[in-house]
């Protein structure tokens, strides 16, 4: 990967909308495979990416259970300070010292609902051992939910980005007709993701809590849905694709493992290796939930793994990632026919300067 690609920057994440910003509801905008190259020279596009890179670097190399800072108070108090001084109220632009604090923690809050609307939704008896179909009925909350549960998130004066905003929510848990999920349902959250930052909502600066926080706990609750629901993989590649399901924790999750002092990629595939640290690295609880869920040999059930474990460096195994990712997900016409375009993330063309 190209050293530019490493930095991008920020600035286009972070700002809010114009008060007069007209939010629209996402709609499909690639129909068929030409389509492609829209996308690929799209605002949304190089947002996406931009972000997913971003919180790539913010990461690195540190560990599920760092001590982090969710929100800037100290930045905030200074504001304070200053604004006394000049005698202005600085209350209108300044958010309040636990906002984005309390953005993350409602966050998770919103997907500990949808974790306890599993339990409350079993799966029921059918003949078809996968795909059972009490998912549809779990989905069905959500669909009807799903602007109550964002408006909790987001402030009053941006409620008219909250349906907007939804859309990329009730993408991001799998579809209720072929009761499947993949890479194009996990891309969802992290757009969902990236247009809370695009907002206001999240700070690009509050990377390390939007990855082992809010992202995290969103992994856990698509194990459970796919657990309990016996989810296909939406368009798997089988022994040869990297996992039936996730991609982006893998991503992130060897960021985290660079530079480490003794693990090194050939441990991933060590059982007492990932037992004594999975709940330290996203990679590692990765290989574990795909060990818990399938047998046989590691080297035939997820054979790109296996040769990934070859790779000398965590560095390296990133970048490659980071590659394969655009290649397999961002470039594949099955999963992109599927992202929608509104206002935050919009299909034109990357705009200059």
């Amino acid at each position: 990967m190209a050293e530019g690609e490493r930095q991008p920057p920020p600035d286009s994440l972070e700002e809010a909308p114009p008060a007069t910003q007209n939010f629209i509801i996402p709609k499909k905008e690639i129909h068929t495979v030409p389509d492609m190259g829209k996308w690929k020279r799209s605002q949304a596009y190089a947002d996406y990416i931009g972000f997913i890179l971003t919180l790539n670097e913010g990461v690195k190399g540190k560990k599920l259970t760092f001590e982090y800072k969710v929100s800037e108070l100290n930045e905030v108090h200074e504001k304070k300070e200053q604004a006394a001084k000049q005698n202005v109220s600085c209350d209108e632009y300044i958010p309040s010292p636990c906002a984005r604090h309390c953005a993350i923690e409602k966050l998770v809050a919103l997907l500990n609902t949808l974790d306890r609307w599993i339990d409350e939704t079993p799966p029921v008896d059918q003949p078809s051992r996968f795909g059972n179909k009490a998912y549809r009925t779990w989905y069905a909350k959500l669909d009807e939910e799903a602007e109550n549960l964002v408006a909790t998130v987001v402030p009053t004066h941006l409620a008219a980005a909250v349906p907007e905003v939804a859309v990329y929510l009730k993408e991001s848990v799998g579809n209720s007709t072929r009761i499947d999920y993949g890479t194009g349902h996990e891309a969802a959250f992290a757009a969902f993701l990236c247009c809370l930052c695009k907002i206001g909502v999240l700070r690009v600066d509050d990377q390390i809590a939007i990855v082992f926080k809010v992202f995290n706990r969103y992994l856990e609750v698509m194990r459970k849905l796919q657990k309990t629901y016996r989810m296909e993989p939406a368009g798997s590649q089988g022994v040869w694709g990297l996992d039936d399901f996730q991609f982006l924790p893998f991503i992130w999750g060897s960021s985290q493992l660079i530079d480490h002092p003794y693990l090194e990629p050939r441990h991933f595939v060590d059982e007492k290796a990932v037992n004594e640290n999975h709940k330290d690295y996203m990679f590692l609880e990765c290989i574990l939930f795909i060990t818990e869920m399938k047998t046989g040999p590691f080297a035939e059930h997820s054979n790109q793994l296996w040769n990934i474990s070859a790779v000398p460096s965590w560095s390296k195994v990133n970048q490659g990632l980071i590659r394969m990712y655009k290649a397999e997900c961002l470039e594949k016409f099955p999963v992109i026919q599927h992202f929608k375009f509104g206002s935050l993330l919009p299909i034109h063309p990357v705009t200059s300067g």
